[in-house]
């Protein structure tokens, strides 16, 4: 199994276990999240306690829903950002990131980082962002919208700020 970790952070972001697709020039990564159903499944097995003079113990509400990849990641969601906010955000990750990067990485990526960027910026108002379990905000973004119509949401993660790990 592969697991990707937030370059800047050492966060866990992502695994191989779920299929992602390169876009814009491979500066982004692609990944269909899913809601699932985390907690208590109640299994019925035919007995009717209150038929038979026991309690009826009713629901047990503590299963949630929940988007795989948050979950699993603990992906934590941080405020929307106005286009000055997000704008920012982007020229500090680039300082960051650029010198973590070999030569030819980061000529690719000073190259392609704009067309991304415009992505971005053109679904601002429809993105979530989320970043690693530490919450530290000089790492990664990982962005999540959805796509005309969909119930699942799409996950963004910025391909050069992942590290893979083999575990």
């Amino acid at each position: 199994m592969l697991v990707y970790q937030d370059l800047l952070t050492g966060d866990e972001l992502l695994s191989d276990s779920f299929t992602s697709k390169e876009i814009e020039n491979g500066m982004l990564w692609e990944v269909e999240g899913k809601w699932v159903v985390k907690g208590a499944v109640d299994v019925d097995i035919g007995a009717n306690p209150s038929a038979e003079g026991g309690e009826d113990e009713g629901v047990d509400d503590t299963a949630t829903k929940v988007v795989d990849i948050v979950d699993t990641f603990r992906l934590q969601e941080q405020p929307a950002f106005d286009k000055k906010q997000f704008v920012t955000y982007i020229k500090r990750y680039i300082k960051l990131l650029t010198p973590k990067l070999d030569e030819e990485k980061q000529e690719l990526f000073k190259k392609h980082i704009e067309g991304a960027t415009k992505l971005l910026l053109s679904k601002l108002k429809d993105l979530q962002f989320f970043v690693g379990e530490s919450m530290h905000d000089d790492g990664s973004l990982v962005v999540a919208y959805y796509k005309d119509g969909a119930i699942d949401p799409t996950f963004l993660y910025f391909a050069y700020g992942l590290k893979e790990i083999k575990c």
